[in-house]
């Protein structure tokens, strides 16, 4: 957080002092609202060959970033001069109340994933880490070397958590906790302190379940532990920017922004635990909002409804996009047929947009047996 003429001199001077500082990070961060913290080092290059082997299979799809500055990402020190330790927490997110599988099995309602119903996570991640550094040079009565990450720069955000102590990664390659499922977000803090460091979770928890596997709408998972994100509901729903594939788009049902389905049958979410951040609580009903409603939606009120939220990254035409899919999956009837052919016909629908809504009616028509609608309209 501070330039490089920071000082780089620390009064810890014994065993006790790093440990009992140690002790008190935790303790503040728990004060901050993480749910858990964890200290580990700065080597990653044991991730090096799945990274490269994912890579290079091409799985990452059009995140191609994912393949930039694969160094940094093995090596913090290389990402933040003069790291020594990731202080690495964890924060929940689901708020109580909110429905998830009943509003995923009504085909006229919205499934929104539930990290997203409310206020975009990384600027509070971000204020409560450096809150935390900030603290932590009080303690220290001088300047210390700091960064906060929260998934916006090549992190290895889960390898790392795993390497703190804060759980394993599952077999639908998110962080688990036995205590909580996976059910929350991560956070980093680089920092030029010689901190003690935690006993990583080197056993996985999983056994011989495969329930996130088998319930992949989209078979995402080639293998357990893989995740081909070309066909991932969250990446198509949000990174993926053109035509969805046709094979996938049945399989998203009423799923208009993200998926939580591999989190949603894994037996450890039995644990979660409830958000207390009044950020994370859903805005403007999103969590049980119907999917008529929002197709609705002009640019300007997304974009108003959506300010300061992670849906904005999907923009307009792909929230359309997703929508128009959902609709087609829909119990359907003619106020849907007609909302879509009424869309189609507006001088600001592109190209793209048309193309899933000429799907969507294909599928209604085709399900209730109505051929004669006229859907050449475009």
């Amino acid at each position: 957080m501070h330039n490089e003429q920071s000082k780089q001199n620390h009064p810890l001077t014994g065993t006790f002092e790093i440990q009992h500082l140690a002790e008190l990070i935790k303790q503040w961060a728990s004060e901050l609202g993480f749910a858990q913290c964890g200290i580990t080092g700065t080597d990653l290059s044991a991730e090096a060959e799945p990274l490269d082997k994912w890579l290079n299979e091409g799985m990452q799809g059009e995140m191609r970033w994912l393949g930039d500055h694969r160094d940094k990402r093995l090596d913090a020190s290389q990402l933040h001069p003069n790291t020594q330790r990731i202080i690495s927490v964890r924060m929940d997110y689901l708020p109580a109340g909110v429905e998830t599988l009943s509003i995923l099995d009504n085909p006229n309602k919205a499934y929104i994933a539930r990290y997203t119903l409310g206020r975009d996570y990384h600027k509070l991640m971000r204020k409560k880490l450096k809150q935390l550094g900030q603290r932590i040079e009080l303690h220290l009565q001088q300047e210390t070397l700091f960064r906060p990450f929260v998934d916006s720069a090549p992190v290895l955000e889960r390898p790392i958590a795993r390497n703190a102590g804060l759980g394993w990664i599952g077999k639908h390659t998110l962080l688990l906790n036995r205590e909580a499922g996976s059910w929350f977000f991560l956070g980093e803090l680089f920092i030029n302190l010689p901190l003690p460091i935690d006993p990583p979770e080197e056993k996985g928890h999983c056994g011989k379940c495969t329930a996130c596997l088998d319930v992949c709408p989209t078979k995402a998972f080639p293998q357990p532990y893989v995740l081909d994100a070309r066909r991932c509901i969250s990446y198509l729903t949000i990174e993926h920017k053109g035509s969805i594939p046709e094979e996938f788009r049945k399989p998203m049902g009423n799923r208009i922004f993200g998926c939580d389905d591999c989190q949603l049958f894994c037996p450890w979410n039995r644990f979660a635990q409830h958000s207390h951040e009044d950020d994370f609580k859903p805005r403007h009903h999103l969590d049980d909002a119907d999917l008529i409603s929002l197709f609705q939606w002009d640019e300007a009120t997304f974009l108003k409804r959506t300010e300061g939220s992670a849906i904005r990254r999907t923009g307009f035409e792909g929230w359309q996009r997703n929508i128009a899919i959902a609709l087609g999956n829909s119990a359907g009837g003619t106020e849907v047929i007609d909302t879509l052919i009424r869309r189609l016909q507006q001088p600001d629908c592109s190209a793209l947009l048309a193309e899933h809504i000429h799907w969507a009616i294909q599928q209604l028509t085709n399900e209730t047996g109505d051929g004669d609608n006229d859907v050449t309209l475009r």
